[in-house]
C-alpha cells in the first residue's frame, strides 16, 4: 500500500563521524517523502542517503509520523503515530542502539 496523503513527521538522526546542518536533514527527508511510498521505505532511503553523505555506515534514523489518511478518514484516529527505524554500522549493536534510543527517549527493540 502506498501512502500518498501528507504526513506530519519528525526524525532523529545520529552519526558517529560528521555533522551536517539541521536544514540539510529536513531537505533530505522532504526530498524522499515527496514520492508516494510507505514510511518503512522512506526511513531506509533517508538512512542510506545519510550513510553516503556522511561517508560512514554508523547512522541511526528514527522516523515518527502521523499519517493524515488515518486521522482524516476511516477511524479518524488523530492520536496514533507510526515509528520506523534504520540502524547501520555500530548502531546495529544492541548497546549502541539502546544508548541512542535512550537519548531520544524511545524504547524500541
Amino acid at each position: 500500500a502506498y501512502e500518498i496523503r501528507p504526513r506530519d513527521w519528525s526524525s532523529d538522526v545520529c552519526s558517529s563521524d560528521l555533522v551536517i546542518g539541521l536544514s540539510k536533514l529536513n531537505r533530505l527527508v522532504e526530498y524522499f517523502s515527496k514520492r508516494p511510498q510507505v514510511q518503512e521505505r522512506l526511513t531506509m532511503q533517508v538512512g542510506k542517503a545519510l550513510q553516503t553523505v556522511l561517508q560512514t555506515q554508523d547512522v541511526a534514523v528514527v522516523m515518527d509520523a502521523k499519517h493524515l489518511c488515518v486521522s482524516s478518514r476511516g477511524v479518524k484516529d488523530d492520536s496514533s503515530n507510526t515509528i520506523t527505524t534504520f540502524y547501520g554500522g555500530k548502531f546495529q549493536e544492541e548497546k549502541t542502539k539502546m544508548e541512542f534510543l535512550k537519548l531520544i527517549e524511545i524504547n524500541d527493540k
